[in-house]
């Protein structure tokens, strides 16, 4: 078992790539904290430690990382799609989806990061990951001005915490998937003017001619936290099934 040992905290793990990750986690044997704003989404998950969280209320971000403790590995995983070019974006999405995709993040991490530095004292790593996405400063994609402005950010947020800490033994990467079959992608696919159309249109950008599943990117989320990656920091982690090739 690879993350045998480790304790980890998950955000957003209530649905999508989180629960999936956290689940991907505990059954490599990590005692694995998981959150989600929704705290009814967090039921089913067995073996694992559940607490409702909203990421963007700083105290309870901190009461969180209080109750974790010295942890091995930490995903960011909570984040919102905002879609519309710049012309769609009022000031009020704007601010909310750098909220919870950066600010959150970099709020949670902060609190979180004087106990990993002493649990890498004694172990020698800590990992960091955080979900940023193909949809950033990598590439642009259509209606995604806030979205990939945000996750733009992460990547740098990440290539700084990275440097900031690597003589440390904190490792911080950024994981970017393609478009992954989850509840939030299937919400945005109903929501549109012809979700029939929508769906092949998502699947029609992806040169491996199919959506991605949380299988196919649990699999880094495992790696990246455990000590497998101990050489690998301050990296966005493409899963695209080829968009950026």
């Amino acid at each position: 078992m690879r993350l045998r040992g480790k304790t980890i905290l998950v955000t957003a793990a209530g649905q999508g790539i989180g629960r999936a990750s956290a689940i991907a986690c505990r059954n490599e044997g990590a005692r694995v904290i998981a959150t989600d704003l929704n705290g009814g989404l967090l039921s089913g998950l067995d073996g694992i430690e559940t607490s409702a969280l909203d990421v963007t209320d700083a105290e309870a971000v901190k009461a969180i990382a209080a109750r974790a403790g010295r942890l091995d590995g930490l995903f960011n995983c909570a984040g919102y799609v905002h879609n519309g070019s710049i012309l769609d974006v009022t000031d009020e999405a704007w601010a909310f989806s750098f909220d919870l995709n950066v600010t959150a993040m970099m709020r949670l991490t902060r609190a979180c990061l004087p106990g990993m530095l002493e649990r890498a004292a004694e172990t020698g790593t800590a990992s960091i990951l955080n979900m940023a996405s193909m949809a950033s400063s990598i590439k642009g994609f259509v209606n995604r001005t806030a979205y990939g402005a945000s996750k733009a950010a992460v990547i740098g947020l990440t290539k700084a915490i990275a440097a900031d800490f690597v003589k440390q033994g904190i490792r911080c990467n950024a994981l970017c998937p393609g478009t992954v079959d989850t509840p939030s992608l299937r919400g945005r696919i109903a929501a549109s003017a012809d979700p029939a159309q929508a769906e092949k249109d998502f699947i029609a950008r992806q040169p491996m001619g199919r959506l991605a599943t949380v299988d196919d990117i649990t699999p880094m989320v495992v790696f990246l936290l455990s000590d497998e990656s101990r050489f690998v920091s301050g990296q966005a982690m493409l899963v695209d099934g080829g968009v950026t090739i």
